[in-house]
């Protein structure tokens, strides 16, 4: 496969913009260089060398319905003939909140936008702290919440940095962070109730809550075990603390509801961004009327130009106006697409006797290779599974037209087809013999 342009334009690209990239994540594309694309439209993309790819990436997540979508494309242009930025309030917005609300398994709800998932999460610490006057927060390892100092702690550290299991060691994930913010949180072992009773005994009347992803999708898309979550919520209950899902993937991605619609478990705030607009930026934070009064009254102060800005209400009305429409078939479409790929791939891994291990949900779900059935979290990927074999495959996948995730999250779209994945199977047949 040709990547001659793109290797030019990151050539230059490195002159300009540094690193060549915008994100950082985006250096791992698994090619010769991070490749150029000059369009995309559903499961489908280009690059500027004129490859064409399936694409399982759908943009980390936002495009819930592949690229580009005609219905979202014909809302935007249509509310943006009225205005962009209006720093004010319009009515698109609140009937965005309505549905949104009227999705979310909360009970006396209000919500509050912001512009992407690591700002909303921000916006989430500070109202924990405000509403509880205490300072720390249970954060586990493994799970992603953004990258500013606050958070940027411990989500994939190395073993020999880590510190013991019983009572991690926050370490940092980059260079030039201050270290003092560190102290703002407690770092836990995730899918372990005896751990996290711990991390409250040792900090008794100090945290403020808890920031969890429901559904592991920054490491190989686990479950939380049996019992794990109901616990959780009590020992939030029981020591005066918050709840706080971080449902930046999984929001209206996993279901109407989220994963708390999946899990039977409502926390007490929970963050969204990603799918809500189907590819434009917009977050939201969702929570019980009375914490989320703090940010409604001004005690706890947030901001933003861009919220609620014209083109991304319009983009989350018409998301959302497709998906209740669609009612459970749009779900139940996505999902067997999801698990008829998931089906595939292990059906092939087995027959080939190879370690590719496949762990998730039909709309979301992980790729790696271990030879252990189920990963628990992120120590226990750390230990068992091959990071560096699913990059070679990854690579020989692209050489296929098969756009695989760095990381091997792996995004159904509901523009994905049965072609797409009868495709997307054939190629694991033919590039598991050669790793």
């Amino acid at each position: 496969m040709n990547h001659e342009r793109s290797v030019r334009l990151f050539d230059r690209a490195r002159l300009l913009v540094a690193g060549g990239i915008s994100s950082q994540i985006r250096v791992n594309e698994p090619a010769d260089v991070p490749l150029f694309f000059t369009h995309a439209r559903g499961s489908r993309m280009w690059d500027v060398d004129g490859n064409e790819y399936i694409d399982y990436i759908q943009g980390m997540g936002p495009n819930l319905f592949g690229h580009s979508p005609e219905f979202i494309n014909r809302q935007v242009r249509e509310d943006m003939e009225k205005g962009y930025i209006f720093a004010a309030q319009f009515e698109r917005e609140l009937e965005v909140a309505e549905m949104a609300l009227n999705m979310i398994p909360m009970e006396d709800a209000t919500v509050r936008f912001a512009s992407s998932g690591t700002e909303i999460d921000q916006l989430l610490f500070r109202t924990m702290r405000g509403f509880t006057g205490r300072p720390k927060i249970i954060k586990f390892e493994g799970h992603y919440h953004g990258w500013m100092d606050s958070v940027n702690w411990s989500v994939h550290p190395p073993l020999n940095e880590a510190g013991p299991e019983d009572a991690p060691l926050a370490v940092g994930e980059s260079a030039g962070m201050e270290q003092a913010t560190a102290e703002g949180l407690v770092i836990c072992q995730w899918n372990d109730l005896e751990k996290l009773e711990k991390a409250f005994s040792d900090h008794r009347g100090e945290i403020a809550g808890i920031i969890t992803e429901p559904i592991l999708a920054n490491t190989n898309c686990i479950f939380p075990a049996p019992g794990y979550m109901e616990g959780m919520q009590r020992l939030c209950r029981e020591n005066g603390a918050l709840l706080a899902f971080d449902e930046v993937i999984t929001g209206f991605r996993v279901a109407a509801g989220g994963a708390q619609e999946m899990l039977g478990i409502i926390p007490d705030l929970a963050t969204y961004a990603k799918a809500m607009a189907g590819g434009f930026p917009i977050a939201m934070i969702a929570g019980r009327r009375d914490v989320m009064d703090y940010i409604g009254n001004g005690t706890v102060y947030h901001g933003g130009s861009f919220n609620s800005n014209v083109m991304s209400i319009a983009a989350a009305y018409a998301s959302l106006k497709y998906i209740q429409d669609g009612g459970a078939e749009f779900y139940r479409d996505l999902n067997e697409k999801g698990h008829r790929l998931m089906d595939g791939l292990r059906s092939v891994a087995k027959s080939q006797e190879s370690d590719l291990h496949v762990q998730g949900l039909g709309s979301v779900f992980a790729i790696s290779f271990t030879t252990k059935h189920e990963i628990m979290n992120w120590r226990d990927h750390a230990r068992n599974c091959d990071d560096e074999k699913y990059g070679r495959f990854a690579r020989e996948m692209l050489k296929k037209g098969i756009r695989l995730a760095s990381n091997g999250r792996t995004h159904l779209s509901s523009a994905h087809t049965n072609e797409d994945i009868d495709e997307t199977i054939a190629a694991v047949a033919a590039v598991l013999p050669t790793l």
